[in-house]
């Protein structure tokens, strides 16, 4: 049975975060630390009760297409009546339109726990977020007045709809036509892997679609975004007609079989309704604005499936008896959770899943101080949350990956059984590489734009403040001592490639990004470290806490990560410096 990792949550926030600094800032008037706690527990209290329930039975039988539109799985429905009765959607959304104003870390901890527990349910108010938080900002006061209180409430669903056969993740190529028609347009195109772009839970979905208005010039800058709503809404607010959209199928995936994908028809008759957000041709910048809260949330995604793999391969070892460990009982029957390796993989899963918490917990507070701190540190913040935000969404779901596929590992031979559960963490997880942009697109705009558009100075920042937080931790505990190194030496590696990536990026741009994923992963680790020493510092101060033991696991998890984890940055920062070479002076007919 999976169990919420809230003190764990709250030892990020409050202890490594100090996130309660955030109360009583000027919109965030309501919350406290009181409050987050509140809000964790409740979360977990459905996550457990009603979502995790649902994951299983969910995948097997899958979302179903019909000719009259898409069903979700036995309880789905009743569940969405319950998040919708409980407030959830309306969490981190403005008051304004009936939301409940949170900070982004708090978010991003409640999403956590959706991931874990139903990782297909979790995709639609996710979806939903990204697109009110379009609306909030780029939408007309009409546009926001008729949509924005519906979909806050969870009354009506959103969807980020840019995909299209012959394009891909290349939007320049988006074929979607909007004709002119009175005071808004007309549709046509087709979409694919649009994920909840139909289904059951709710009487409308509001499509943010992008298109080309006619004579738009070709590429991205001829892009716009439109809200396109499944059923038309009348003046007064209550829903009119079917617009001229329709689902035409649903995708066969490997995964996230109760979250339907699907592919959806704009205009097959008159056209489908739409009406224009913000100015033409500024569809690429608005969509980003979901895309980025989409990629952070997606981030979070990665590990919260790990964390979810790594409690059921750790339930695992601790009750499947097999072999005999170096240390055994005298009857040799002990679970294989004494055998070193097993303890090895647990504590891989375990230390990983942390480490991509902590910064992925820590980018969102700095999208919080970019909106709710001081005047003088939010522009900072804000560029240190937008060069974090592809290394958290490239990283934690690589990490995810591995976890999910090392769980297995950990199950053995059982562990490639489906009736034993594991398998479909490996299943879920692989798409979180993908959607939101793939690695290779996040390492290309982390180093061709975040890293590129202002020579390194963002990251050198970053990095400083690194350096100057290890240097000051106390390192009289041995084993603090021990991690505090090992992040030192990480970060030095660290330093030395982000300068030899930013010359190759001016000499051979083309090698610099045949390593770029790499230097990704490098600054996962790294980062991950650098927190990871700061959690156990603080854990090394209340070993004689009524907590020793809460404490004691996560020291013991900051020195497996330095000692087992962390070196793989010495051979990253090797592949940076000198393996570009390898990719581009190898023509394209020998691969």
């Amino acid at each position: 049975m999976y169990q919420p990792p809230v003190r764990e949550l709250r030892f990020v926030m409050e202890e490594l975060l100090s996130a309660g600094r955030l109360a009583g800032a000027t919109g965030l008037e309501d919350y406290s630390a009181e409050l987050a706690r509140s809000v964790l527990e409740e979360a977990a209290r459905f996550a457990t009760q009603v979502l995790e329930p649902l994951n299983r039975p969910g995948d097997i039988e899958g979302a179903r297409w019909t000719p009259e539109g898409v069903r979700t799985a036995a309880g789905f429905r009743e569940a969405y009546r319950e998040f919708v009765a409980a407030g959830w959607p309306a969490l981190g959304a403005a008051q304004e339109f009936g939301g409940q104003p949170a900070p982004a870390v708090l978010v991003t901890a409640v999403g956590e726990l959706w991931g874990s527990a139903n990782l297909a349910f979790k995709l639609c108010p996710m979806l939903t977020h990204g697109a009110v938080h379009a609306l909030e900002l780029c939408g007309s006061p009409s546009q926001q007045a008729v949509y924005l209180p519906r979909m806050v409430s969870g009354e009506w669903t959103g969807t980020m709809v840019l995909t299209e056969p012959q394009a891909g993740s290349d939007l320049g190529q988006v074929r979607t036509r909007a004709v002119p028609d009175g005071d808004h347009y007309r549709l046509y195109g087709q979409k694919i892997f649009i994920t909840w772009g139909d289904h059951d839970l709710t009487s409308n979905t509001i499509h943010m679609v992008l298109g080309r208005i006619e004579g738009a010039p070709a590429g991205v800058r001829g892009i716009s975004l439109f809200i396109v709503p499944k059923v038309l809404v009348n003046a007064d607010g209550s829903l009119g007609a079917r617009n001229d959209v329709r689902c035409l199928s649903i995708e066969h995936k490997l995964g996230i079989h109760a979250s339907p994908t699907c592919v959806l028809a704009f205009g097959e008759k008159a056209g489908a309704a739409a009406w224009l957000v913000g100015e033409a041709g500024r569809g690429l910048e608005y969509m980003f604005i979901m895309m980025n809260s989409a990629r952070l949330s997606v981030g979070s995604e990665g590990y919260a499936v790990a964390e979810r793999a790594f409690q059921r391969a750790a339930d695992w070892a601790r009750s499947r008896v097999q072999g005999r460990p170096p240390v055994a009982a005298p009857d040799g029957l002990l679970p294989i959770v004494y055998h070193p390796d097993v303890r090895r993989m647990l504590l891989m899963m375990k230390s990983q899943t942390e480490a991509a918490r902590v910064l992925t917990m820590y980018t969102a507070l700095q999208f919080d101080l970019a909106r709710y701190g001081e005047a003088r540190e939010r522009a900072a913040a804000q560029a240190r949350a937008e060069l974090l935000t592809p290394i958290v969404k490239g990283w934690s779901t690589e990490l995810g990956n591995e976890i999910a596929g090392t769980g297995v590992q950990v199950h053995g031979g059982m562990g490639f059984i489906e009736e034993t559960g594991a398998a479909q963490y490996v299943r879920d997880v692989r798409i979180t590489t993908i959607y939101e942009g793939t690695t290779g697109i996040q390492s290309n705009d982390l180093i061709g734009r975040k890293l590129a558009r202002d020579r390194g100075a963002a990251m050198s920042a970053l990095l400083g403040d690194v350096e100057r937080e290890l240097q000051a931790i106390d390192a009289a505990d041995p084993v603090v001592a021990g991690v505090r190194q090992g992040a030192l030496e990480a970060l030095e590696l660290l330093k030395a490639s982000t300068w030899s990536l930013l010359t190759a990026l001016a000499a051979r741009p083309d090698a610099a990004q045949a390593v770029s994923v790499p230097y990704l992963r490098l600054c996962g680790y790294v980062l991950g470290g650098w927190l990871m020493a700061r959690a156990a510092a603080l854990a090394a101060g209340h070993r004689d806490s009524t907590e020793r033991e809460f404490y004691a696991a996560r020291l013991r998890s900051a020195a497996f990560y330095a000692a087992q984890v962390l070196p793989q940055a010495h051979a990253l920062a090797r592949i940076v410096s000198s393996g570009g070479a390898s990719v581009v002076e190898t023509d394209a007919s020998l691969v």
